[in-house]
C-alpha cells in the first residue's frame, strides 16, 4: 500500500459486479493477472449470494495466479447479508487470514475488528468522525461512496487517518435490494430467477417513460447508466493526498482501461485524449464526473458548477 499522505498512484481493480458465465470470470481475471497494470485486485461476489456457487471452483486458481504475478489480492464480502448462509459465509471471510478482506457491510466491519482489513465502496464514511472509527477498528484503506463531492474528499483526505480510494472509473454502485429488479423486469421471482441477470453482462439498461436512460440493473442492484469517468480530476485527487484509484470491471478492456489511468496519473497523457480513447474501448456509454463536481451524478461536466 502507498503510505498515507503519499501521492504515489495505485491501482486497484475492483470485484466483478456482473453475472459473467465462470470461464469468462477466471480468464478474466488471469488476463488481468498476467498483462494489467494494477497494484491490487479484489475477488468476490458481491452483489448476489446465489452467484457464488458458479464461481467457487476456479477462486483458489485466480487467487494463486494474481499471488504469483505480484497483484496485491483482496477478498471482497457481501455488501447485503440475508440470511444464515450469508451470515455464515462472511463469517468464513473473516475468519480467513491469507488475505485482507474488504467489508462491504457493517457486519464484516464487526468480525474484522481489530484486524487489519479494507472498507469497501458499499459502506457508507461521509466524515472523518466515521473514518476514524473505522480505522480504529483496523480498516487500512477506505473506498469510498461514489457520491461525495471534492469537498468532502478532501476533508476526509486531510483528516489522515487511512489511506483513500476512489473509483475513477466504471458503473457507480448506487443501491442494494433485498429484492432482485432483474428477475422481477422478466416475470420471475428472486428464488426463481434462473440467472437471468447474466444475459446483461454490463447490467440491464433502465430508461424513464419518455426514453432516456436512466440508470443500470444487476440484479439486486442498482448503477447508474453513465460510467464514471474522472481522469480530469485525477490531478485534484492527488493534490488532496488521494493516490489509490479504484477500477470497476466492465465488458470493455480492463488492461487498457488500466494503462489509461497510469498514464493521465504520471502525466505522459492528457485527459482529454485518453478520454476519447476510453469512449472507443466504451463504445458509446456516456461518461459522467457529476458528483465529484457537486452536481447530478448523471453529468458530465468540463468545470465546476457555478455558485449560482
Amino acid at each position: 500500500m502507498a503510505p498515507v499522505g503519499d501521492n504515489t498512484v495505485a491501482l486497484t481493480l475492483g470485484p466483478v459486479l456482473y453475472n459473467w458465465a465462470p470461464e469468462r470470470w477466471r480468464d478474466f481475471y488471469f488476463r488481468i493477472a498476467d498483462e494489467a497494470d494494477v497494484d491490487t485486485v479484489c475477488v468476490g461476489e458481491v452483489v448476489c449470494t446465489k452467484r457464488q456457487p458458479l464461481f467457487v471452483p476456479y477462486v483458489a486458481e485466480v487467487v494463486e495466479r494474481l499471488a504469483a504475478a505480484g497483484k496485491e489480492v483482496v477478498l471482497s464480502s457481501l455488501a447485503l447479508v440475508m440470511d444464515r448462509r450469508d451470515r455464515q459465509g462472511v463469517h468464513a471471510l473473516c475468519a480467513q487470514d491469507d488475505y485482507l478482506v474488504e467489508a462491504n457491510d457493517i457486519s464484516a466491519v464487526g468480525l474484522l475488528s481489530g484486524r487489519r482489513h479494507v472498507i469497501g465502496p458499499f459502506v457508507n464514511v461521509y466524515n472523518e468522525g466515521t473514518l476514524a472509527a473505522l480505522a480504529a477498528r483496523g480498516a487500512v484503506r477506505v473506498s469510498l461512496t461514489g457520491e461525495l463531492p471534492a469537498a468532502a474528499l478532501q476533508a476526509l483526505a486531510a483528516a489522515n487517518l487511512a489511506e483513500l480510494e476512489v473509483q475513477v472509473f466504471g458503473r457507480l454502485p448506487l443501491a442494494v435490494s433485498a429484492r432482485c429488479y432483474h428477475a422481477r423486469a422478466h416475470g420471475r421471482t428472486k428464488d426463481s430467477c434462473l440467472y437471468v441477470c447474466a444475459e446483461d453482462p454490463d447490467g440491464m439498461m433502465l430508461a424513464d417513460l419518455d426514453g432516456h436512460a436512466f440508470l443500470a440493473v444487476n440484479g439486486t442492484q442498482t448503477q447508474s447508466h453513465t460510467c464514471c469517468n474522472l481522469l480530469s480530476e485525477l490531478g485534484a485527487l492527488q493534490a488532496m493526498g488521494i493516490g489509490c484509484f479504484r477500477l470497476s470491471p466492465q465488458s470493455a478492456d480492463m488492461v487498457a482501461v488500466a494503462a489509461l489511468v497510469r498514464a493521465v496519473a504520471a502525466g505522459t497523457v492528457e485527459p482529454g485524449a485518453a478520454s476519447g480513447k476510453l469512449a472507443e474501448l466504451l463504445d458509446g456509454v456516456p461518461f459522467s464526473n457529476g458528483f465529484f463536481h457537486g452536481a447530478e451524478g448523471w453529468a458530465q461536466l468540463t468545470a465546476p458548477p457555478s455558485a449560482s
